[in-house]
């Protein structure tokens, strides 16, 4: 499995937040991906932290889990 934390500078990744995290703040997880890889972090801490650096093929095995 290919899951690794990261403190890369990921610039120009476009960011999605879950359609499940409200508007009113609370645990709100983002998604970017770029060739080969997903990224993963916390919407409220987004600047500078770390984030889960993920490869496409693990991504979509767990989206298929949670989703099933």
């Amino acid at each position: 499995m290919s899951v690794e934390q990261v403190s890369e500078n990921v610039d120009g990744l476009r960011w999605f937040k879950s359609s499940y995290s409200g508007s009113g703040g609370g645990d709100c997880v983002e998604v970017a991906a770029s060739l080969g890889t997903v990224y993963v972090r916390d919407s409220k801490v987004a600047d500078g932290r770390p984030m889960l650096r993920i490869g496409r093929e693990e991504w979509a095995a767990f989206v298929a889990l949670a989703a099933g």
